[in-house]
């Protein structure tokens, strides 16, 4: 390798593809649910994200997965179409019930950024705000 090839940090120690995140079940694809909400992109929710506000806790009536998925990623969309030109962090921000009592205000992060290590193309991947 020559020195127009190589990285200013040097060789890379360890990298942790989104493929391997799926695959580890760190990340969830809603991709196919999202483009039906209108989102182009392919959309990731972290493990954090899924089990807290897309699974239905037990014995929580009137909430399906499905709803609750529909509802992120139809306040991801209109986050989206608020955003300025050029902004990869948005605010995403809904209302959600995990007990039988009433929603409470949730606020999440969508990031867009490659697809993967190796696929550059667009992706948004939707956190809990103290994720990474």
């Amino acid at each position: 390798m020559n020195a127009e090839n190589q990285s200013p940090f040097g060789e890379v120690i360890f990298a942790y593809t989104r493929s391997q995140a799926v695959a580890d079940g760190e990340q969830v694809e809603v991709s196919r649910r999202a483009a039906e909400a209108g989102i182009r992109f392919p959309v990731f929710l972290t493990r954090g994200v899924y089990e807290q506000f897309v699974t239905v806790p037990e014995g929580v009536e009137g909430q399906d997965e499905t709803g609750r998925l529909w509802d992120i990623l139809t306040m991801l969309r209109f986050a989206i179409r608020g955003s300025r030109a050029g902004v990869d962090r948005l605010p995403v921000a809904l209302y959600v019930r995990n007990d039988n009592r009433r929603a409470r205000l949730v606020k999440l992060i969508a990031t867009c950024g490659a697809l993967d290590l190796d696929d550059p193309q667009p992706a948004i991947t939707v956190m809990l705000p103290d994720e990474s």
